[in-house]
């Protein structure tokens, strides 16, 4: 049987997977509910490495358990596996969540913990919709994973209230995360937003109160070159949120393509573009509480950052095949999708740590000085 080339967890290689997992892992497997029948793979090291061989390797369940069978893992069968793997869901989930990274590592222009956050939607097989959402917030600073959650697609919308915010955080995230309530949560916790401007959820105000003309605004920009204006966010029941909105215009090929996608969404929808959306196609826009001393030009470098979020998507769908559920029932899709962050974690892990790995197999306590001083 030919093993997959793209396998990224080999099982030969188990002593330095084990060395990467978090401290107790196997105690919690028993106390989680992974190992409930002793009879039956008593040994969390063996029902993880049969577990990878599906997560990881991309193996179906009958390949699971043929391999894990010549192997010498376990006699087990496909039904075993798929038993076996909704049973771990918690576990798996618990894996996942301690393998975020938390590093406390700040972006240089700033000096602040930058994080981009974003989600993305799963679907289940013959579903023609989206059937699981993960929320995702990855830390600029070393592009790790710093959060993450996992919900059926019915039980929220994308917003920063759903991510824990400490003070002194930058919180990026696009147009779904441009409403009032959101970058509240985020404002009112000591943190900063930086966020693409939805001009419906997100009115603007002047100072003396009066709700801003946007693209008014947009009009008067040079022809090349940022452009930026105070801008309140007004919050019920709350204080008013200080702010500026900054505008660019887009290039003719960026602008044109901005309009062809509001096209061809308005046809999919049944209804009509107006003309003010096809002209805010031409323009940029962010809202950012960010104070004035951080210039224009770095704002808008900060949100550029923003599509490293979407490069993990990326890479979790197109290398660890998490873009379409083979499993139909929730607990095994939960517990698949868990099992899939678990693996997209340690393989970051791993690479955090390959590039520090020295050929002599340990660090030296001091750099050496140049010879020109010796």
């Amino acid at each position: 049987m030919e093993r997959s080339p793209a396998s990224l967890l080999d099982l030969d290689s188990w002593e330095i997977i084990a060395s990467f997992l978090p401290p107790e892992w196997d105690t919690q497997a028993r106390q989680l509910g992974a190992i409930r029948r002793t009879r039956y793979n008593s040994d969390p090291s063996v029902v993880l490495r049969i577990l990878l061989l599906h997560l990881a390797c991309g193996c179906s369940l009958a390949e699971t358990a043929a391999r894990a069978s010549a192997a010498g893992l376990a006699q087990i069968s496909a039904v075993g596996v798929f038993k076996r793997l909704r049973g771990c869901g918690i576990w798996l989930q618990w894996l996942a969540q301690q393998m975020r990274g938390e590093a406390e590592i700040p972006l240089a222009v700033t000096g602040r913990r930058v994080r981009a956050v974003d989600a993305t939607w799963v679907s289940e097989p013959g579903s023609t919709g989206s059937d699981w959402q993960l929320l995702y917030a990855v830390n600029l600073g070393d592009l790790e994973c710093d959060f993450f959650e996992l919900s059926a697609a019915r039980q929220g919308g994308e917003s920063f209230k759903r991510v824990p915010v400490r003070a002194g955080d930058i919180l990026l995230g696009d147009r779904v995360y441009a409403a009032p309530p959101s970058v509240a949560h985020a404002v009112e916790a000591g943190a900063d937003v930086v966020v693409r401007l939805n001009r419906g959820a997100l009115p603007l105000y002047d100072g003396q109160g009066t709700r801003i003309d946007v693209l008014a605004y947009m009009r008067e920009l040079p022809a090349s070159g940022p452009g930026q204006w105070s801008a309140a966010v007004k919050q019920r029941g709350g204080p008013w949120l200080s702010g500026r909105l900054i505008g660019l215009r887009q290039s003719e090929a960026a602008t044109q393509r901005a309009q062809r996608q509001l096209r061809r969404r308005a046809q999919r929808d049944r209804c009509k573009v107006t003309a003010e959306s096809l002209e805010s196609a031409a323009y940029f826009m962010l809202w950012t509480s960010l104070p004035p001393e951080i210039a224009v030009e770095q704002v808008l470098e900060l949100y550029r950052l923003r599509w490293q979020v979407e490069l993990v998507f990326k890479r979790m769908k197109s290398i660890l095949e998490l873009g379409h559920l083979p499993k139909k029932d929730p607990q095994s899709a939960r517990a698949w999708l868990a099992g899939k962050l678990f693996v997209g974690l340690l393989v970051e892990r791993m690479i955090a740590t390959a590039k520090t790995i020295s050929p002599w197999g340990y660090e030296l306590p001091a750099p050496a000085e140049p010879l020109a001083r010796i």
